[in-house]
């Protein structure tokens, strides 16, 4: 259930950075409320995942997913650059996450 949290933790962590573009400076107050309530939602999650998994693995899944798929959300909805140094970085990103997930297990 740990590992469930985390990645829920890290799609939130997408939502309230990608959110944090939306509220404009926190200014506006939907988007700002909406972000706010992705960001503790997260802590909340990572906090809950951290009682099993180590810190240093989970802290570092959580990143990563909310990196890369910021940066990902970025590129296809947002304009932001797709060459292909940038594409690479994130597959390293996610396989860097993925072999914690792996060595997390295998160590357990």
């Amino acid at each position: 259930m740990a590992w469930t949290f985390l990645i829920i933790a890290g799609l939130l962590e997408i939502g309230w950075a990608i959110g944090l573009k939306h509220t404009q400076g926190f200014s506006k107050l939907w988007p700002s409320l909406a972000t706010l309530l992705a960001m503790v939602a997260s802590f909340a999650l990572l906090a809950q995942a951290l009682k099993t998994i180590p810190v240093g693995t989970g802290y570092a899944v959580w990143t990563g997913i909310g990196a890369a798929g910021t940066a990902i959300i970025g590129m296809v909805f947002l304009g932001e650059s797709r060459e292909v140094l940038r594409v690479l970085c994130i597959v390293l990103i996610v396989a860097g996450v993925v072999g914690l997930k792996f060595a997390s297990t295998a160590g357990s």
